[in-house]
């Protein structure tokens, strides 16, 4: 490998700083367009899985529990409790309840600004030193839009992706110095912490290093399980404890009640689409890279990326690639990829420029570089066009990012029911998160999140046919209306349309005016204030 010395510091290379400055600039104007104004005040929102652990990390801050439901039954309905106790902590800052999203956001934007100088460091030793290669793959990963769009709607996502680049990091230079990696697992092991499923990379890396690095076979083997028994232990332990559970909610509503072969057929196909989408040519490159440069380091950014893009076929894929905001699971190792592309491509440059001069010995002296240029704003566009100019509308800012919509249409829903219901009226709603946030009234969890009841159902049936392919919509596939609205007799309920199989249960509701979504109060309730 690259001995360290031929890395060059960051202050010493200008256009990485450039480069770095223009991101975070994008960045802050990428929050800002997640944003709007209600009545004069802009409000700040996260994607609505995070607005749901906003809505426990305020509970938790405010001394109800780490609960959906202040007083409420204790169900774990989040997967990344390290985020949602970093999101309790801002809660005990002197902020309004509109700016509280923003710093989540700008958590986010500092862990991708500090993620690109990870890339830059490790792009270097898997490209022997080469600038252009590093700076290649801070630009891919600068611009790469899912990566972006999950952390900077709220997401753990780019924690997660800071934190597995930076134990990837710590391994190469530990390789190249003959010592042993004790802070990559530090940082994997915090990582199951932030979200449970990080232990994906953590066995990645353990692994790989007990197979390869041989004079600490030994010490590999029993540090690697130690961190798993420690921060996988630990955790189980306090959910125990405090849940009665050894998992998560949110594991049975997504993992349990439906066909194994359906669901992992789901997510190869979900991955396969990504892949079409993306550029297959793009995207597969990188698995030339081992014959093109073979070395221990490609090796170990590949069995990271590829652990981690298993493991997203065996869950079936996330719910939202039909959005154009891809897979949450694999934008967590999409810098490492993002780096072998860059490693790769630039060989292939080279290769081609050299063989071109040989023909056109008067090929001017800047082609080359050209070449690369275009190689990369060609591949910066492709990898994210993943829904064609929706995608690129959205990358570019010129549309508001997914979701933004409905999130304000949640946001605004949950202020007017806090202006309009009584404290303690009971809401039914699907979009968990927003909603229930803002209006601060007790919820009914339609599609099981934070309810362990739904969360146990067998899931909707998949269909016949290779239609099963589409069918499977992780955390959104499990209901019971005869138990969400007959027996917990919810006042209001909320999330409805003319298509809704939820209507029919509705017939001991009437329907009031409200802003959007359908608004319905049980007859007889005294749900609603009077005179609203």
């Amino acid at each position: 490998m690259t001995p360290p010395r031929t890395v060059p510091p960051a202050r010493r290379d200008p256009l990485f700083l450039l480069l770095a400055a223009a991101f975070v600039a994008y960045a802050l104007a990428f929050v800002w367009r997640t944003s709007f104004v209600i009545d004069g005040e802009r409000y700040f929102s996260l994607f609505d899985d995070a607005m749901i652990s906003m809505r426990y990390a305020r509970n938790l801050a405010e001394g109800h529990g780490l609960v959906w439901n202040p007083g409420g039954q204790r169900v774990e309905g989040i997967t990344n409790p390290l985020w949602t106790l970093w999101m309790a902590l801002l809660h005990l800052l002197p902020v309004r309840e509109s700016k509280l999203a923003l710093l989540v956001q700008l958590t986010g934007v500092g862990a991708l600004a500090a993620n690109l100088y990870v890339v830059r460091q490790i792009a270097l030793r898997v490209s022997a030193g080469s600038r252009a290669v590093a700076l290649g793959a801070v630009l891919l990963t600068a611009t790469y839009l899912p990566l972006n769009n999950w952390t900077l709607q709220g997401m753990e996502v780019g924690v997660l992706a800071l934190l597995v680049s930076g134990a990837v990091l710590l391994v190469l230079r530990a390789l190249e110095a003959g010592t042993f990696p004790w802070g990559a697992y530090l940082a994997l092991g915090i990582g199951t912490w932030v979200r449970p499923d990080a232990v994906v990379p953590l066995v990645a890396v353990w692994a790989f290093l007990a197979w390869t690095d041989r004079p600490r076979r030994r010490r590999h083997l029993a540090v690697g399980l130690a961190a798993l028994l420690f921060f996988v232990g630990a955790q189980t332990g306090l959910r125990l404890w405090y849940y009665g559970e050894a998992l998560p909610n949110t594991y049975y509503l997504k993992m349990t009640g439906y066909p194994t072969p359906a669901r992992v057929s789901r997510g190869a196909w979900a991955l396969m689409a990504m892949v079409w989408y993306a550029n297959p040519l793009l995207v597969l490159l990188p698995l030339a890279l081992p014959w093109l440069r073979p070395a221990r380091d490609v090796l170990l950014l590949l069995a990271v990326v590829g652990l981690q893009t298993a493991y997203s076929v065996w869950v079936g894929g996330d719910a939202w690639e039909s959005w154009g905001g891809a897979n949450r699971y694999l934008s967590v190792v999409a810098p490492l990829w993002l780096v072998l592309l860059a490693s790769a491509a630039h060989r292939v440059t080279e290769h081609a420029v050299r063989a071109w001069r040989a023909h056109r010995p008067t090929l001017p002296r800047h082609a080359g570089r050209l070449a690369w240029a275009l190689l990369l704003l060609s591949a910066a566009v492709h990898l994210n066009a993943l829904k064609g100019p929706r995608s690129l509308a959205e990358w570019v800012l010129a549309r508001p990012p997914m979701t933004v919509r409905e999130n304000e249409e949640m946001v605004r829903l949950g202020l007017w029911l806090r202006q309009h219901t009584r404290p303690d009226a009971t809401v039914a709603l699907r979009w968990a998160g927003a909603t229930p946030y803002f209006a601060r009234r007790p919820a009914v969890d339609l599609l099981g999140k934070s309810d362990p009841v739904i969360a146990r159902l067998p899931m909707l049936a998949p269909p016949a046919g290779p239609q099963w392919l589409v069918s499977f919509w992780p955390g959104h596939l499990k209901w019971d209306f005869d138990y969400s609205i007959g027996v917990l007799r919810p006042q209001v309920v909320v999330n409805t349309d003319a298509q809704d199989p939820l209507l029919p249960y509705l017939r001991a509701y009437r329907r009031v005016a409200g802003p959007g979504p359908a608004v319905w109060v049980r007859e007889g309730s005294d749900a609603l204030l009077r005179g609203r």
